[in-house]
């Protein structure tokens, strides 16, 4: 017996080693970014690179919002507009259509499921040019609403996350709420929404993460400084406006541009992984 506890503790020491290398190696890139965005222009180029900073340059976090060239803050603020508008979208838009493909069957309802996940291997370039017209002929070119209106219009992976729940509950749930008086849109609003909460948290944090990193669609429809979104703002900070690469300031905008991400999965982050299991029981 103690030949078999001394193996166990053994495998136990060698999975918090393991464990331990993993998460230096995830924190690296982390403290990297934080000890660059700290430090002078001059600093950044020192060979070898320090890990700590000599000098704490606090006001590079300062530049990145009174230069002029940069307009940090603006882009901040439209980032936060699309993925807050993106995901009330996604969210609403996508439980609509999931509750009508779970509580309502027809003929053909199945097909037309089936054909709503088939969009799933659509790649985005394969919408990207038909799409990219219809916009620019609505006159919404160099504007945020074409990255926001399409989330209007649901999800089919979203959708099919949000099924996989719904069929969860029992039909006898929906019965008692008919029997008490409740419309259909009462069923969907004050029955299925308060008790989807965990899936509902999962679809708003993988709605906000591919809003808010997303760089390809306001490539291909925001002209004007003004209108962009931090990844294409701090894309075009390594233009040659700058005498020297700005890595110091791109690590500080990059720094700032996680902390919403961070932020929003530290709270949610008990019902993320309880609505991941959910979606699975069926």
């Amino acid at each position: 017996m103690s030949g078999m506890a001394k193996k166990v503790d053994l495998l136990q020491v060698i999975g918090f080693l393991i464990l331990l290398l993993v998460t230096v190696a995830m924190i690296m890139p982390f403290w990297f970014m934080l000890s660059t965005s700290l430090k002078t222009t001059k600093e950044m180029f020192v060979y070898p690179p320090s890990f700590i900073p000599e000098h704490f340059a606090w006001e590079n976090f300062k530049e990145l919002f009174v230069n002029s060239e940069i307009k940090f803050g603006r882009q901040y603020i439209n980032s936060v507009i699309v993925a807050v508008l993106t995901v009330i979208g996604t969210v609403y838009s996508s439980s609509f259509v999931a509750f009508g493909f779970t509580r309502y069957r027809a003929r053909g309802s199945q097909f037309l499921f089936m054909l709503v996940l088939s969009t799933l291997m659509l790649p985005y370039p394969a919408i990207m040019i038909p799409q990219f017209l219809l916009f620019t002929k609505l006159g919404l070119h160099d504007s945020l609403l074409p990255l926001i209106l399409p989330s209007f219009f649901a999800s089919a992976y979203m959708i099919f996350l949000l099924k996989q729940f719904f069929t969860t509950l029992p039909n006898e749930l929906y019965d008692a709420g008919r029997i008490d008086g409740c419309r259909e849109i009462q069923l969907y609003w004050s029955l299925t929404l308060p008790l989807a909460g965990p899936v509902l948290a999962t679809v708003a944090i993988f709605s906000f993460l591919w809003s808010w990193n997303d760089l390809l669609t306001p490539v291909l429809y925001l002209d004007s400084q003004e209108n962009f979104t931090l990844p294409i703002g701090m894309a075009a900070m390594m233009s040659s406006k700058f005498r020297i690469a700005p890595w110091n300031l791109m690590m500080a905008a990059s720094l700032l541009s996680v902390l919403p991400i961070v932020a929003l999965f530290a709270v949610a982050q008990r019902r993320f992984v309880q609505g991941i299991v959910l979606t699975g029981i069926k």
